[in-house]
């Protein structure tokens, strides 16, 4: 999976490391049961602080994304293990709604913004086998 850092963006780099990692499960470029690399090696990798990366590693697992586990290193959970919880909906929700809002305060409609969901989610979907 490659991660690309933008050091000029208003969003902090942990989150950037952290939304990546999760569009990067999300397309199956990472599974379950996959480790994913030591904080140091990733943090040299991408020219970060050690920090920066144990901060995603662990907004990942308080998500319930990733297990870490001392001295064996982040996994990845299983499908089962990341059951979506009444109270993560709602996080999805509300990170959801300004997004929502300025959409619908530039005008767009509630079909468009229904397409534009629609899209992002194929977008993030694993191709079938054999397409």
């Amino acid at each position: 999976m490659f991660i690309q850092i933008e050091f000029q963006s208003d969003v902090p780099i942990y989150e950037q490391v952290t939304r990546q990692m999760i569009e990067g499960i999300a397309r199956g470029e990472m599974k379950p049961g996959d480790t994913l690399p030591s904080v140091r090696s990733l943090a040299a990798d991408l020219g970060v602080n050690m920090h920066t990366v144990n901060k995603s590693y662990h907004e990942l697992e308080a998500k319930g994304i990733i297990t870490i586990r001392p001295k064996s290193g982040a996994i990845i959970s299983s499908a089962e293990a990341r059951a979506l919880s009444p109270e993560q909906l709602r996080q999805i929700e509300k990170n959801l709604k300004p997004v929502v809002a300025e959409g619908m305060v530039l005008g767009a409609t509630a079909e468009q913004i229904e397409h534009m969901m629609k899209k992002v989610f194929a977008d993030l979907q694993i191709p079938a086998e054999g397409v």
